[in-house]
């Protein structure tokens, strides 16, 4: 059963990542770049609305996707360097750091089961889109 996220925001009182950041940071950035609402339209309706187990977030597993492609790593590097990195954890969407694995490796690969071939090159027309507008910033 899949469960929209909120977009209101409970920050914790001790970790918040969004104040904690660096604000230039180029994930921060990015993360800020990338039409997030996009997969979550596209993906929610892959999954069973009223059975099942709940899936994990959709924002965080196309971020570790993306994450794990952007630095080249394979997917069980990639759950690993989560519970190690904030930039990791804001970008896929936490609000609070965690020590804590995201989910396990294996879940990756049922997430691109799931959308398919479409999905994935959804996310990388989403990575195209933000590259060039990128390289637009940088003329101007």
């Amino acid at each position: 059963m899949y469960k929209p996220s909120s977009n209101s925001r409970q920050a914790s009182l001790f970790w918040d990542l969004e104040t904690m950041l660096d604000s230039k940071h180029p994930l921060f950035k990015l993360a800020n770049m990338v039409d997030w609402s996009l997969f979550e339209n596209s993906f929610a309706p892959l999954f069973c609305a009223d059975n099942g187990r709940p899936p994990k977030p959709i924002r965080m597993m196309t971020g570790l996707l993306m994450l794990k492609h952007l630095h080249n790593v394979s997917d069980e590097q990639v759950v690993a360097q989560f519970a190690e990195k904030a930039y990791y954890q804001y970008f896929c969407g936490l609000e609070a750091f965690s020590i804590s694995a995201p989910c396990a490796s294996s879940e990756l690969v049922h997430f691109r089961h799931r959308i398919g071939e479409e999905g994935v090159e959804l996310i990388l027309k989403e990575s195209i889109r933000i590259n060039l507008a990128m390289e637009d910033r940088k003329k101007e």
